[in-house]
């Protein structure tokens, strides 16, 4: 990675934890320790919002443009790269997230307690930037983090269907973001740098459904860009054959300003209408919901949710 963009990231409040890699405080970390406030994935699925380490093996490579993204896409030549080493990414991804909580030790809001249970993660969420099936050695990286005890949560934009099949250790919960009901939507929404991105996360949707683990299929709901086409969204949950669909809207935060209007996101309640409309084709419920978080989660009548 160029130094510029090391220290453009660094600014951005990213800690480096390698040639590729780095680490972000979660705004839900902070919210936790300071006013116990949890994000949707604790209240949904249990883990622990302050346990959760954020974080990407290759921060500035990815193969959309999404312009719904919050993060800075300028991204590296993937012909260039020098990949971390998985064990290094580890440990150097908790020692990076303990030097990150370390501040909250000398907050009266924040329990001794809790910000010991913060500097022990017990969770990673590999999504923070970048396309994480980019990096080769990921199935060692999610090996190396199941060794600690932590839970790993894999968010994929499903455009390297042979990476997920590869897998050499499948993540705790794999989630798949599915932005749009066509092509048309997609290749104006996402902005992908090959014609044959969305046949090939039409592809992944058929790889999740023989994935021996908890899958997920992730919509991003943009307000004038891709809401509706519920007909068209179920047909392609269906060949994916999820745990749970989740039903999120788009944010008007970071680098998206750029590209999208305030007026682009959606209200709890649309997105909560959206959702109802696509369980009732589905045949499944509304499970839960986050109103704050504007996310809806989908799932057959009466599984269990928490990990």
């Amino acid at each position: 990675m160029k130094d510029d963009k090391k220290d453009l990231l660094k600014k951005h409040g990213y800690s480096l934890t390698g040639l590729e890699s780095g680490v972000k405080l979660c705004h839900w970390v902070s919210k936790k320790l300071i006013d116990g406030r949890s994000c949707y994935k604790e209240d949904f699925y249990g883990i622990k919002s302050h346990r959760c380490l954020q974080m990407s093996p290759v921060l500035d490579l990815c193969n959309q443009r999404c312009l719904f993204c919050w993060r800075y896409q300028d991204h590296e030549d993937r012909n260039s790269v020098d990949f971390d080493e998985p064990g290094e990414i580890v440990e150097n991804s908790i020692r990076a997230q303990r030097e990150l909580v370390s501040g909250f030790k000398g907050d009266g809001r924040c329990s001794k307690e809790m910000w010991d249970e913060a500097r022990e993660p017990n969770q990673v969420a590999i999504s923070l930037a970048g396309e994480p099936t980019l990096y080769p050695y990921l199935g060692e990286l999610i090996r190396e983090y199941k060794k600690r005890g932590m839970t790993t949560f894999l968010v994929t934009n499903g455009t390297l269907p042979e990476r997920l099949e590869e897998l050499s250790e499948l993540p705790t919960q794999l989630y798949l973001t599915l932005p749009a009901p066509n092509r048309k939507v997609y290749d104006r929404l996402c902005v992908p740098d090959s014609n044959k991105n969305w046949d090939n996360i039409k592809r992944s949707l058929d790889v999740l459904s023989t994935l021996e683990t908890r899958t997920v299929v992730r919509h991003t709901l943009v307000k004038g860009w891709n809401i509706g086409w519920e007909k068209e969204y179920v047909e392609l949950i269906k060949r994916a054959d999820p745990d749970f669909v989740e039903a999120k809207g788009y944010v008007f935060v970071g680098d998206s300003r750029r590209r999208m209007k305030l007026e682009n996101m959606p209200s709890h309640d649309m997105i909560k209408d959206f959702a109802r409309r696509e369980a009732r084709l589905l045949g499944w419920d509304i499970l839960k919901e986050k109103r704050d978080s504007r996310v809806v989660l989908l799932g057959e009548s009466g599984i269990e949710t928490k990990l």
